[in-house]
């Protein structure tokens, strides 16, 4: 690790100052990397966010519609929650399928990992690319109110690329399939 690599900041002191079943926000009083105080929330997640992108042999994939609470808006995205700490990602991953869309996919490959917005939170993510697919019952939890769009992998990418899908888990996973679709990297 180079010097510029190291922790620099100095925490004085941290508090909570909300917290709920999801979330909880911490304020620092630190020092920041100048010397000067100053303070730093922090929200932590109290579970991993999974996204799982589903393909078909046809190159179609499955989203998922809902009117998003924080935006105000409704939005388009792939399957996706959250998976608790100490259980395998994997199985949060085939949970949110199934939930989602009734998908049950004999294939997982995990597209990557990531920190979603790493200037405030500390959230995590695992995303997967679902394959061989097979269709059962979706069963939403009670805080969703889903629509479920079986569409072309390409209007899902091009949804990406006019702005229409805006999620990041969502952005990421479409926009990492299509490089591996050109590389032909997907079996």
């Amino acid at each position: 690790m180079n010097l510029k690599e190291k922790n620099i900041w100095t925490t004085l002191k941290s508090e909570i100052v909300y917290e709920n079943p999801w979330i909880q926000v911490t304020n620092h009083e630190v020092l920041n990397p100048k010397g000067n105080s100053g303070i730093y929330g922090v929200v932590s997640f109290k579970n991993l966010a999974i996204g799982v992108l589903p393909l078909d042999k046809d190159l179609n994939t499955w989203l998922v519609g809902q009117w998003r609470y924080p935006l105000n808006t409704y939005s388009w995205e792939i399957p996706e929650g959250g998976g608790a700490h100490g259980i395998n990602p994997l199985q949060s991953a085939q949970r949110e399928l199934k939930e989602e869309t009734g998908l049950i996919a004999k294939k997982y490959t995990l597209l990557c990992n990531m920190h979603t917005s790493n200037s405030a939170t500390d959230e995590y993510c695992y995303i997967y690319l679902a394959q061989d697919l097979e269709q059962a019952q979706a069963e939403p939890e009670d805080s969703e109110d889903l629509q479920v769009r079986k569409i072309p992998f390409e209007t899902a990418y091009n949804m990406v690329m006019n702005g229409e899908i805006t999620d990041s888990l969502s952005m990421v996973a479409i926009l990492k399939t299509k490089i591996l679709l050109d590389k032909n990297n997907i079996g």
